[in-house]
């Protein structure tokens, strides 16, 4: 994830295939419930995570995350947290974000800090919101900007789904 995300930051960059396969060495393999009982360790140890909002299915080293969770970031904590246990090829993540605030009020804070963070490219980009989808659209000058609109729309609560439609222009 974070070679990816260094790949789009380099200039000229307009796409990127991603094509990898996780091989375990035999010190790192473990049975399924094994893995799944670290999981739900882990989860639990997680402080800013709602108790009991994140269900765990473990099969052939692979990790399925269920449930529900307020914010984004405890979304991306939940995966983070599961995701380099030992014995653990890769993570489902199917967890949704529950709708907290209306639109109109998300709509405002995006735009308020798409406005603070990035101030040049802010009057740029246009947010609009249905129900828990916000979509933004319009043009910026980097991938570091287009990454913090769409971190920016995650950020509001409520949010369940971001359409990113912004164009990196050089």
């Amino acid at each position: 994830m974070d070679a990816e995300r260094a790949t789009l930051r380099v200039s000229g960059v307009k796409a990127l295939a991603v094509e990898m396969e996780v091989r375990l060495g035999g010190d790192h393999t473990r049975q399924d419930v094994d893995i799944a009982r670290s999981a739900k360790n882990v989860l639990e140890w997680t402080a800013h995570l709602p108790k009991d909002a994140v269900k765990v299915i473990v099969e052939g080293g692979w990790v399925t995350l269920t449930g529900e969770v307020h914010w984004e970031y405890q979304r991306q904590s939940a995966v983070s947290a599961v995701r380099y246990l030992i014995g653990v090829k890769g993570v489902y993540d199917k967890l949704l974000i529950k709708p907290s605030i209306s639109a109109p009020v998300v709509k405002a804070d995006i735009e308020a800090a798409l406005k603070r963070r990035a101030q040049q490219d802010a009057k740029d980009i246009s947010v609009s919101v249905s129900g828990s989808d916000v979509t933004l659209s319009g043009k910026v000058h980097t991938w570091s900007e287009r990454e913090l609109a769409t971190n920016t729309a995650w950020s509001s609560p409520g949010v369940r789904k971001v359409i990113d439609n912004i164009t990196v222009t050089y």
